[in-house]
């Protein structure tokens, strides 16, 4: 009897051929990789004592800028997403860790960059100190503070909300925690990530103009980039060429978006927890174009071999960890142990901060510093109110409705990019026509910068919501209030949560910028601590200015307490259900 012969399918001996579109990905990708290494080569130049950088206004010169603005930019947000990792995950799996991360971010955020920024320019000056490198990690570490304390909140909260069904299952399967934190954990808080991520990248580009034009010791440090390009055209009043810098800022945000965030954005619907599709998904052609190609996919066969050996080498972090079996009586000793060193440091940071404060800064102005500071503190108030109202509607609206949102983000995308210092100029001649003083006029100001928390946010938490709940809403004839007070706000609320706590951070640092304004021999001041600190540091009062931030904190921390730590349980408990 004849044996029959087996012959493979089809697919088993198909070939990946090289396709005309991966000719185009590959050209892209040296182009990528080419002007990395040119542009990236001369962030290290020699600095001679007393020459200060020169900052052409040459237009020819913008592209160049504009690179070098865009890899700073890129440059901040790397190490961001790795904070934003491990620390966000540490801070969602610890209750001890949460109350140091937690509360740390809360005063970080709100901490202006201004107040700190001549500090570590100094230091990394002293690090790298006859090489333009020193600047360059200055103005790098500023774009990621003011990248990373939105990105860790948004992580962590999507973490605390987490279904509890994923949670068993996790444990269920034994899952390690290497395995867990990227087949469960980054998962469901994908589309979360990627908004917070779009508007703390957007709100960057501000501390990217502000650190590439920095001055120490009475000392101007210039970056070659497209905010110090604007600051040389305001000094020289060339109104042309800041315009022309202006529509650079606008063609750079529209490109990393439609090449970047765009992409992700549509990449992220994957992730979507839900038993059906909603009616049309955002799209990216770009995407599409990758999608494409056979490269991705050759490169994740090469790669395949490293991951699996890296998720063994990580297997010795040990399984997935249990909620519900702990040990009573040595959790409470370490609890214990764990608050008494938790105050003594904490008593200790403020005996010294206050010592060094009380021994510089008449108590009086302490008291005076503490009063105009409530003032600041209402604007923020009022900012966060303003917002809710206005663009928590308007959020879920885009959230909701893929087509609206695929038109709304990009514009919304470069309102948040772009850095309001450019428009306060404008904003002096019309407070300056219209009568309104700065003290009311500075609100508006902050909003500018910091109300776009709340919008990006609650567009993330529409989009999220699983279109079966959509689907089974309609069904049940949900319409008006009821549909809002059963489906939308408990679907949106923890994200709008994390939306309104960024943008109270945002507008404390907005503050800074928003409370004195110059343009030309025109100042206008409002009567708060923002216009404190921006006193001080234009002085070279360190005191001072260290007395705003300590202030500053202390009704950080009072805020956090009094609204939003119990908003973030209230969330944790009964709105983690989608």
């Amino acid at each position: 009897m004849s044996k029959l012969r087996a012959f493979p399918s089809r697919g088993a001996i198909r070939v990946a051929r090289t396709r005309p579109i991966d000719v185009l990905v590959l050209c892209g990708i040296v182009a990528l990789f080419y002007g990395l290494v040119r542009v990236g080569a001369t962030t290290d130049q020699p600095v001679r004592s007393g020459n200060p950088i020169a900052v052409s206004t040459d237009p020819g010169e913008l592209p160049y800028y504009a690179a070098r603005s865009v890899l700073r930019m890129f440059a901040g947000l790397v190490p961001s997403i790795v904070f934003t990792f491990v620390f966000g995950t540490w801070a969602a799996r610890s209750r001890r860790a949460a109350k140091v991360i937690v509360p740390a971010i809360d005063i970080l955020q709100s901490v202006p960059v201004l107040t700190f920024l001549s500090i570590t320019v100094t230091g990394f000056i002293a690090l790298f100190p006859h090489s333009t490198l020193g600047l360059e990690c200055a103005s790098v570490f500023a774009v990621f503070t003011a990248l990373v304390w939105n990105m860790a909140l948004a992580f962590y909260q999507s973490l605390i909300t987490q279904p509890k069904e994923l949670d068993e299952a996790a444990r269920l399967m034994r899952l390690t925690r290497w395995q867990r934190f990227w087949t469960v954990d980054v998962p469901s808080g994908m589309i979360a990530q990627v908004w917070n991520g779009m508007i703390s990248f957007g709100a960057a580009w501000f501390a990217l103009c502000a650190s590439e034009t920095i001055s120490v010791n009475g000392k101007d440090n210039a970056l070659p980039g497209v905010g110090s390009y604007v600051a040389q055209a305001l000094d020289n009043g060339e109104g042309e060429r800041v315009a022309l810098a202006v529509v650079v800022m606008v063609v750079m945000v529209v490109a990393v978006n439609f090449l970047f965030w765009r992409p992700i954005t549509a990449w992220a619907e994957r992730f979507r927890t839900e038993d059906c599709e909603i009616a049309e998904q955002p799209r990216s052609w770009f995407l599409q174009l990758l999608r494409r190609s056979t490269l991705p996919g050759r490169l994740g066969r090469v790669l395949r071999p490293v991951g699996e050996r890296l998720d063994r080498v990580m297997r010795v972090l040990g399984t997935s960890p249990g909620r519900l079996h702990h040990n009573p009586v040595r959790r409470t000793y370490a609890d214990i142990l764990f608050y008494a060193v938790y105050t003594v440091v904490v008593v200790w940071g403020l005996y010294r901060a206050f010592s060094y404060v009380l021994a510089n800064v008449p108590v009086p102005e302490i008291g005076h510093a503490a009063l105009i500071a409530l003032l600041t503190y209402g604007r923020v108030l009022l900012l966060v109110a303003f917002s809710t109202v206005v663009w928590v509607p308007i959020g879920v609206w885009i959230g909701m409705n893929p087509k609206v949102n695929r038109l709304a983000q990009p514009v919304v995308q470069i309102l948040a990019s772009f850095p309001t210092n450019f428009v306060f100029p404008l904003a002096v001649v019309v407070l300056g026509a219209s009568g309104v003083s700065l003290n009311w006029g500075c609100v508006a100001l902050m909003a500018l910068g910091a109300q776009w928390y709340v919008l990006f946010n609650v567009i993330a938490g529409a989009s999220a919501i699983p279109g079966d709940l959509r689907e089974a809403a309609a069904d049940l004839g949900l319409r008006g209030w009821l549909r809002w007070k059963s489906l939308i706000l408990p679907a949106v609320f923890p994200s709008y949560v994390t939306g309104a706590l960024t943008a109270s951070g945002g507008a404390w640092n907005a503050s800074i910028q928003a409370e004195i304004i110059n343009y030309g021999s025109t100042t206008l001041t409002a009567i708060g601590i923002g216009a404190y600190i921006q006193q001080a540091t234009s002085d070279g009062d360190f005191s001072r200015n260290f007395l705003g931030a300590v202030i500053m904190s202390v009704y950080v921390v009072v805020l956090n307490r009094l609204l939003w730590r119990p908003l973030y349980r209230f969330a944790e408990k009964r709105c983690a259900l989608l």
